[in-house]
């Protein structure tokens, strides 16, 4: 179920008109040749969860945003808009429904040669369709 949701949630950031113009790569893993800005799924973790009858999985994810802008104002607004899309992500999905989507938390740092950084995180409870 893990893998299945980590797909269907980046195929659903890539399909934003918005993130998809302005960001370079929207991938799984940090792009090897995209040049900033671009997001990457850099990490996730999935646990048992469930309720009576029906098994499911919680799932934790660090989204990074890279990004090399002088102002950070414009690294907010891409972070902004991908919280946006993740809170709209249809609950519904192909064999099994997202029922908790959660922030948890959130990290921005300055790093070498002028990037900007934004650690992205959520708690996903998903449980599988009957």
């Amino acid at each position: 179920m893990e893998t299945r949701f980590r797909s269907d949630l980046i195929q659903w950031l890539r399909d934003d008109v918005t993130l998809a113009a302005g960001l370079n790569a929207i991938e799984e893993e940090s792009p090897l040749t995209a040049s900033p800005p671009w997001l990457g799924l850099s990490a996730s973790a999935a646990i048992d969860w469930g309720a009576k009858g029906a098994p499911g999985r919680e799932v934790r994810v660090a989204l990074e945003l890279i990004d090399r802008q002088q102002d950070s104002s414009a690294t907010a607004d891409f972070a902004a808009a991908i919280e946006t899309r993740i809170a709209t992500m249809p609950a519904t999905q192909d064999g099994y429904r997202v029922v908790v989507t959660q922030f948890l938390r959130s990290r921005a740092e300055r790093r070498a040669n002028n990037l900007r950084a934004v650690l992205l995180e959520y708690r996903f409870r998903l449980l599988a369709n009957p």
